[in-house]
């Protein structure tokens, strides 16, 4: 079974106090995330890191502040959270290779990553059949992310210490709502695998 790990939306508009959208909290993943990313590197696992690319005017910001504007800094995923070899797939139909990438930045212009035509060929490519999911923010885009994977077939995990919810006392009852489709949701480094019906 083939792993990749899906980094939710680690942005600075969504982890540092400062930023457009702050996540309450958020800032306390990036040391986790950048970990998480490392980990996957270090045991040849991609880490496909979904990013907003918002055009200034986009429609999203009639629902939501503006943030993550595509080229500034808010927009930025943390230097610690990229790995060397990185390959950007946008948010339109496009080709692209994947050949040696430790990590995809899959970029997104609304919450569902779903959204980018390619996920479906970035997935294929990665023979990704387990995915571990952390990031921003779990009412959100996390949960949409992992109920897009599960509505793949693919095997769902969550690192619950590795996600903030706006609400911090809702992040174990989301994470939660994922667990009940039969996957399992545990703390970075001890997750595993429910058995299916």
């Amino acid at each position: 079974m083939s792993t990749v790990c899906i980094d939710v939306d680690t942005q600075y508009d969504f982890l540092l106090p400062a930023g457009a959208l702050p996540v309450p909290g958020a800032e306390r993943l990036i040391a986790r995330i950048a970990r998480l990313n490392r980990w996957a590197a270090q045991q040849g696992i991609v880490v496909v890191s979904t990013m907003d690319a918002h055009s200034e005017n986009d429609p999203e910001f009639r629902v939501w502040p503006g943030h993550c504007i595509a080229g500034t800094l808010g927009q930025r995923k943390p230097e610690a959270t990229l790995l060397e070899r990185r390959v950007s797939v946008p948010a339109r139909a496009a080709t692209f290779d994947l050949a040696g990438a430790q990590q995809v930045i899959l970029e997104k212009q609304a919450l569902d990553c779903f959204t980018n035509p390619n996920i479906g060929e970035v997935l294929r490519r990665l023979d990704a059949e387990r995915c571990i999911v952390y990031g921003v923010v779990t009412e959100y885009c996390v949960r949409m992310a992992a109920f897009g994977l599960l509505k793949t077939g693919r095997a769902v995990e969550i690192i619950t210490d590795a996600i903030e919810t706006v609400e911090a006392r809702g992040r174990r009852s989301h994470a939660a709502r994922i667990h009940r489709s039969r996957r399992t949701i545990d703390d970075a480094g001890r997750s595993g695998r429910n058995s299916r019906k």
